[in-house]
């Protein structure tokens, strides 16, 4: 049997004089974050002003695009779950094609590209026509909105690990193991999850769950127009529906708001 072999970590392209240098002809998968620009990590904003096409999803917030270089093309290859989208093939075959000709491509997805963002196609398809690739790491959208409600996503006593979730995926919504989710004290954050709230619902009441589990969902998290939804499982699709969020939520279930931070957020309703 082989012994385990060890790599020497390498750039895929150069970096020098603390600038991304992004390299003609090859492609940089970007997290964006979640939307408010000074979340961004300082490679990918250097990266925005480098760049000489930038493809970006429909999630990544105007404010971030508004950082993109003067010689930067713009393409918006977003995908909406259920809705109207850009084939993912085509996605490929665009970013395959720029940096091809060339060009400093800058692949720019919401939240961070390894977290639920296709990112595994991409790279494939890069790989399969010879094009060279890096990737930039983003804050998901998790760490965000478990910011805002004043929560930590794990907690000694409470939960030693905590599961990230699609609320739907190529064939409709997402299975997951729901027996162990109805445990109590199991903290997950559900991304996509608004339209499958009331499977979500189903499923965890039928495998024990506990219908007055806390339930937040945060709309636009890190952006000045988030919101915060406070419910249980058992109202969670009634008051969701009520709330009329039309923008990106994150779903965490176990987790409720800190006391302090849902005082001072009413405060500054209040306020406004």
């Amino acid at each position: 049997m082989p012994g385990p072999r060890t790599y020497t970590a390498h750039a895929t392209a150069p970096i020098g004089s603390g600038m991304c240098c992004l390299v003609k002809g090859q492609v940089a998968f970007a997290g964006s974050g979640p939307g408010d620009p000074d979340l961004l990590t300082l490679k990918v904003a250097r990266a925005l002003q480098e760049a000489d096409v930038i493809l970006f999803d429909r999630l990544v917030s105007a404010e971030i695009l508004e950082l993109a270089g003067p010689q930067a093309l713009l393409e918006d290859v977003g995908k909406e779950g259920f809705g109207p989208s850009m084939s993912q093939p085509e996605i490929c075959a665009r970013m395959v094609a720029h940096a091809r000709s060339g060009k400093k491509v800058l692949r720019l997805k919401s939240g961070d590209p390894t977290i639920f963002g296709r990112l595994d196609e991409e790279l494939t398809a890069c790989e399969e026509a010879g094009v060279a690739y890096q990737i930039m790491p983003g804050i998901t959208a998790a760490s965000a909105a478990v910011a805002g409600i004043g929560q930590s996503l794990t907690q000694r006593g409470r939960n030693s690990s905590v599961r990230f979730l699609t609320g739907h995926d190529m064939k409709g919504f997402a299975d997951q193991d729901w027996a162990a989710l109805a445990r109590p004290g199991e903290v997950a954050a559900i991304y996509m999850g608004k339209k499958s709230a009331r499977f979500v619902q189903g499923r965890l009441i039928m495998h024990g769950a506990s219908r007055a589990t806390p339930v937040t969902l945060v709309e636009n998290a890190s952006r000045s127009n988030q919101r915060v939804l406070e419910t249980t499982l058992d109202r969670l699709p009634t008051d969701l529906a009520e709330a009329r969020f039309d923008g990106p939520a994150l779903t965490f279930l176990g987790l409720a708001p800190r006391q302090t931070v849902a005082a001072l957020s009413d405060l500054n309703m209040e306020l406004a």
